[in-house]
């Protein structure tokens, strides 16, 4: 089984719960651990290992993180990149706190990114009230779809996760 059809099949298949909630607005979100945690299953089965690699550069004045996830199954690999301006200005935080938060916000991106998981629906979008109905792709889950068939992946693991109108459909 090749790369692209063993991450497609983990797309598919992967839930990350959102184990973590913002008291300030009221929301429950997901961590790079979460992401990561729902995935340690995933490895063994399909005989694959994900890394995630960070690098800091500066571009026109300003402090960018760049964190890379990969999967690889020892002779081929995908990977997706997300990159991050550190807020040196942000009040409240040292330092390492500042870097921290960057860092783990370009990881959760990255890991999304690779295994199609989109953040941008409410709950209300996609409840299926146990219809067991698919959320449409649209928005940034769409964006996310087409990169990640431009480099390879399956539309059929797009269609495993996602509804996909025959005009959007067209465009992938």
């Amino acid at each position: 089984m090749s790369i692209n059809e063993k991450l497609s099949k983990i797309q598919a298949e992967l839930k990350a719960k959102k184990s973590k909630f913002n008291s300030f607005g009221k929301y429950n979100y997901r961590s790079a651990e979460d992401i990561l945690e729902a995935i340690k299953p995933f490895l063994l089965e399909h005989n694959v290992t994900v890394t995630i690699n960070e690098g800091v550069e500066e571009l026109a004045g300003m402090v960018i993180m760049n964190s890379v996830a990969k999967i690889s199954d020892g002779k081929d690999s995908i990977e997706a990149v997300a990159v991050v301006a550190v807020d040196m200005d942000q009040k409240g935080m040292n330092s390492p706190q500042k870097f921290g938060s960057a860092s783990s916000y370009a990881k959760k991106y990255a890991l999304g990114n690779l295994l199609l998981i989109d953040d941008t629906a409410d709950a209300d979008a996609t409840n299926t009230h146990g219809k067991g109905v698919k959320p449409k792709l649209e928005g940034i889950a769409l964006t996310k779809a087409k990169e990640f068939i431009k480099n390879g992946g399956s539309k059929d693991a797009i269609k495993a996760k996602y509804d996909i109108p025959a005009d959007i459909e067209a465009t992938l």
